[in-house]
């Protein structure tokens, strides 16, 4: 069994690196990124503020109706998909496998890829329907198929809700569980077959409960995860703020000249830190894979630039805010050159440098468990999505149980060839979603400057976004009564 393992583990990780090399994800990612910012006018740097406004201090748009859930809701279920494992774990994989540079391709992904969450999210609102049991289903698996008519655009969105429904027992499962597993039994020392049944019957008793019982407990429970793990890293930052500067120049220099923990060639290194910080970074915040539309569709809105933009935050905050202080962390306090270091709690190690006794690792851990969990529900929802448009309503309930089940399995089995895994379900989800938003790119650029003329502030009632809709492509009676 062993040796099938290995033999999994090796055959996933050829794929993934062909999949994630610089001829095909890498330089689409990328592109898709550049096309879609240079479309919207760079939306996502001069939009930012009224976005955050609209979601995290309003929560809710005013007027709003069509959804499931509030705004601050559903930006909390995808920011409890996005923001976890790769949050921690994944960062600190990307820098020792990539060197610090890493963090910096990180960071381009996370910048490009708000324009491309803002364009998925569009869509996802845009084009969205119910299912047989009245709720709000959309994503890339209704979007690619009703955007671009014909053969290709169906082909698109089954390949789409396919490939999804695969990686969310990957990303959003088995390798969420192995991590909470890891880093509780090295740090508390509980059994993991106590961790696994724990984690199965709460995670069943969530999802019971569909998308409102995600909403409730993802928006209670993400603010305050996030706030405690950047408050305890401030305080290292601030007890290592000497090193900052050249942590901040360690990691822009050797973006372009590479420098992996485990050695390499300045070329081949430079590859690896590219290679590592994009991968990783989609990994930890998503943008392009089309995820988080799934849950934007859910959200009540008045507009679907109005949610789009709201959850283009999502990138931000978790790229942009959580992984830099997980780098910096590590960065700063040298852990990550240590060649014995394992991924999965190598953050802890840093974190135990920083912060006194041993309240480093039990933060890390608390925190991982937390982020984790939350990642399980978020893709639970996407994958119950994308089973819902294969195989309709009564495919709900078969998957959530399964669902369940795996988190078990996650928990209790050694799964490094999940990772692998994961890394290449990922990477093949993104293709499809990747592929229509640059066909959809027109579409989208053309609709969200007409609302932004004539709502800059995202402060328009309901009665005027009717008013200036009327005649035009896109507005609330359109998608919300055909899903055209």
């Amino acid at each position: 069994m062993t040796a099938i393992l290995k033999q999994l583990e090796d055959f996933f990780g050829w794929l993934s690196s062909i999949v994630w090399g610089p001829f095909l994800l890498i330089p689409l990612l990328l592109g898709t990124g550049i096309i879609l910012s240079i479309r919207l006018g760079f939306l996502q740097f001069h939009k930012l503020w009224p976005a955050l406004n609209l979601g995290i201090l309003k929560r809710r748009d005013h007027g709003a109706f069509g959804g499931d859930v509030s705004q601050f809701q559903a930006l909390t279920t995808a920011l409890a998909a996005t923001v976890g494992v790769g949050n921690i774990v994944g960062v600190a994989g990307a820098i020792m496998l990539g060197g610090p540079g890493a963090l910096f391709w990180m960071w381009v992904t996370g910048l490009l890829g708000m324009a491309s969450k803002y364009s998925e999210a569009f869509l996802g609102v845009r084009f969205r329907t119910k299912d047989a049991a009245g709720e709000i289903s959309g994503g890339p698996q209704y979007y690619l198929e009703r955007g671009i008519k014909g053969g290709f655009g169906k082909f698109l969105a089954l390949s789409f809700a396919i490939l999804a429904v695969l990686a969310s027992f990957g990303i959003g499962n088995m390798t969420q569980g192995n991590a909470i597993t890891e880093n509780i039994q090295n740090t508390f020392g509980i059994q993991p077959w106590i961790v696994g049944i724990v984690l199965t019957v709460v995670a069943f008793a969530v999802l019971v409960g569909g998308i409102k019982s995600i909403g409730r407990v993802t928006a209670a429970l993400v603010p305050f995860m996030i706030v405690v793990y950047i408050l305890a890293a401030i305080f290292i930052l601030a007890v290592n703020a000497s090193q900052i500067p050249s942590a901040i120049g360690l990691i822009f220099t050797e973006a372009f000249t590479g420098h992996a923990a485990f050695g390499g060639a300045a070329g081949s290194a430079f590859m690896l830190a590219l290679r590592y910080g994009v991968a990783r970074g989609i990994f930890s915040n998503e943008s392009g894979m089309g995820s988080a539309a799934i849950a934007a569709a859910a959200a009540k809105t008045t507009h679907p630039v109005r949610q789009g933009l709201v959850s283009m935050t999502q990138t931000f905050i978790d790229t942009i805010v959580v992984v830099t202080f997980t780098g910096l962390v590590l960065v700063t306090t040298g852990v990550w050159e240590d060649p014995k270091a394992s991924q999965a709690t190598l953050t802890a190690e840093a974190f135990s440098h920083g912060l006194p006794g041993t309240w480093g690792h039990a933060i890390v851990t608390i925190s991982i468990a937390l982020f984790a969990f939350s990642t399980v529900l978020g893709w639970a929802y996407y994958g119950e999505r994308c089973t819902e448009r294969l195989f309709g309503r009564k495919g709900v309930m078969p998957y959530r149980v399964i669902f369940s089940l795996m988190v078990y399995v996650g928990c209790t089995v050694p799964l490094a060839v999940v990772w692998n895994f994961s890394d290449l379900m990922n990477g093949l989800m993104a293709l499809p979603n990747l592929v229509g938003l640059i066909i959809l790119s027109g579409l989208i650029a053309r609709e969200t400057k007409h609302y932004l003329k004539n709502d800059p502030t995202l402060s328009a009632s309901k009665e005027e976004i009717d008013a200036f809709m009327e005649g035009h492509p896109g507005g609330i009676d359109t998608y919300e009564s055909t899903g055209k």
